[in-house]
C-alpha cells in the first residue's frame, strides 16, 4: 500500500468530516491530541499501521482508501456510520481485512504496535525488526525470510502452520504461542522465551535454539534435524517427538515424561533430573551413549 503524508491528511479529513467529527472529536476515539490529528490533515506526520487500523475503522472506510491508488466504486453513503458504532468500534482491538494489497517486506520497524493483526502472510520478509508488539495477533501461514527479529512480543499469537527461515531471532516473547506445524530453517533462535507455547508438529532444521525458556511447553509430534541445541530445559510430557543428528550443550530434561521419543547421533551434552522413559525411547538414548542418570523406566 502506498502512503503519502499530504495524501493520508487529506483522505483522514475527508472522510472525518462525512462522519461530522470534529479533529478534537476523532481524537478522542483515537486515544491521542486533537493537535496530533491536525498534523496528519496537515500531512505534517502520519499515522503509524496500526492506527491507520484503527482510523479505517472509525471513519468506516477500507484500510486501501489510504492508498495513494484507491479509487472507490462504492457510493457515498459507504463512510456513513452512526456516532455510535463508531464509539462501539474505536473500543475494540482492530485486525486487518483479508485480501489487502499492502506490503511491508524490505523494511526497518521499530517501535512498532502489530498488534490484533492478521493475514500478514509473506509480508515482512526481509525485514529488521527490533522491539515491535504483535499480541494477539493471527500470524497463520507466515512466512519470515531473511529476517532480524529482535525484542519482540508475539504473545498468544497464532503461527501456526508459518516457515521461519535463514532468519536471527533473538530476545523475544513467544509466551502462550501457538507454534504448530511451524517450520524454523537455518535460523538462529536464541534468548527468547516460549513458555506456554505450543509445539505440536513442529519442525526446527539446520537451526540453532540456544537460551530459551520452554516452561511447560507442549511437545508432540516436534522435530528437531540437524541442529544445534544448547543451554535449554525441557519438561512435561514429550510424545512423538524427534532429535536427530543433532549437537546437545547443556541441555536438561527435568521432571520430563518421554514417550516414543527418537534420538539418534551422539548424545553428550544431555543429562536428565527426575524423568521417565518408555522402553523404545530409553533404548534409544542408551544407544547414542546418554547418561541415563536421572532417568528410569516407566512401568
Amino acid at each position: 500500500m502506498m502512503l503519502n503524508s499530504k495524501s493520508v491528511g487529506n483522505k483522514i479529513a475527508a472522510a472525518r468530516k462525512k462522519m461530522n467529527l470534529s479533529q478534537a472529536d476523532l481524537a478522542k476515539q483515537v486515544s491521542i491530541s486533537a493537535q496530533a490529528v491536525g498534523k496528519w490533515e496537515r500531512g505534517e506526520s502520519m499515522p503509524d499501521i496500526s492506527t491507520l487500523n484503527r482510523l479505517a475503522k472509525i471513519l468506516g472506510v477500507d484500510l486501501n482508501y489510504f492508498s495513494e491508488t484507491f479509487k472507490s466504486n462504492a457510493s457515498e453513503n459507504q463512510f456513513e456510520t452512526t456516532q455510535k458504532q463508531a464509539v462501539e468500534i474505536s473500543t475494540t482491538k482492530v485486525k486487518t481485512n483479508s485480501g489487502l494489497s499492502w506490503n511491508m517486506s524490505s523494511g526497518n520497524w521499530v517501535d512498532a504496535d502489530f498488534s490484533g493483526l492478521n493475514n500478514l502472510k509473506d509480508k515482512f520478509s526481509t525485514s529488521n525488526m527490533k522491539n515491535c508488539q504483535f499480541l494477539d495477533s493471527d500470524l497463520s501461514n507466515l512466512i519470515l525470510k531473511s529476517n532480524n527479529i529482535i525484542g519482540c512480543d508475539f504473545s498468544n499469537s497464532d503461527l501456526r502452520n508459518s516457515k521461519i527461515q535463514t532468519s536471527n531471532v533473538q530476545n523475544n516473547q513467544f509466551v502462550e504461542c501457538s507454534l504448530i506445524d511451524t517450520e524454523f530453517s537455518s535460523s538462529e533462535i536464541k534468548n527468547c522465551n516460549f513458555s506456554k507455547a505450543n509445539f505440536s508438529g513442529v519442525e526446527l532444521k539446520t537451526s540453532d535454539f540456544k537460551s530459551c525458556i520452554l516452561e511447560n511447553a507442549v511437545w508432540n509430534l516436534s522435530s528437531f534435524k540437524l541442529s544445534s541445541i544448547s543451554d535449554v530445559v525441557f519438561n512435561g510430557t514429550i510424545e512423538e517427538c524427534s532429535f536427530e543428528n543433532c549437537s546437545f550443550s547443556k541441555v536438561t530434561f527435568k521432571n520430563a515424561t518421554l514417550i516414543n521419543t527418537f534420538f539418534k547421533g551422539k548424545l553428550k551434552g544431555i543429562q536428565f533430573i527426575d524423568c521417565t522413559a518408555d522402553r523404545i525411547t530409553y533404548e534409544f538414548l542408551k544407544n547414542g551413549k546418554a547418561n541415563l542418570t536421572g532417568l528410569t523406566l516407566l512401568t
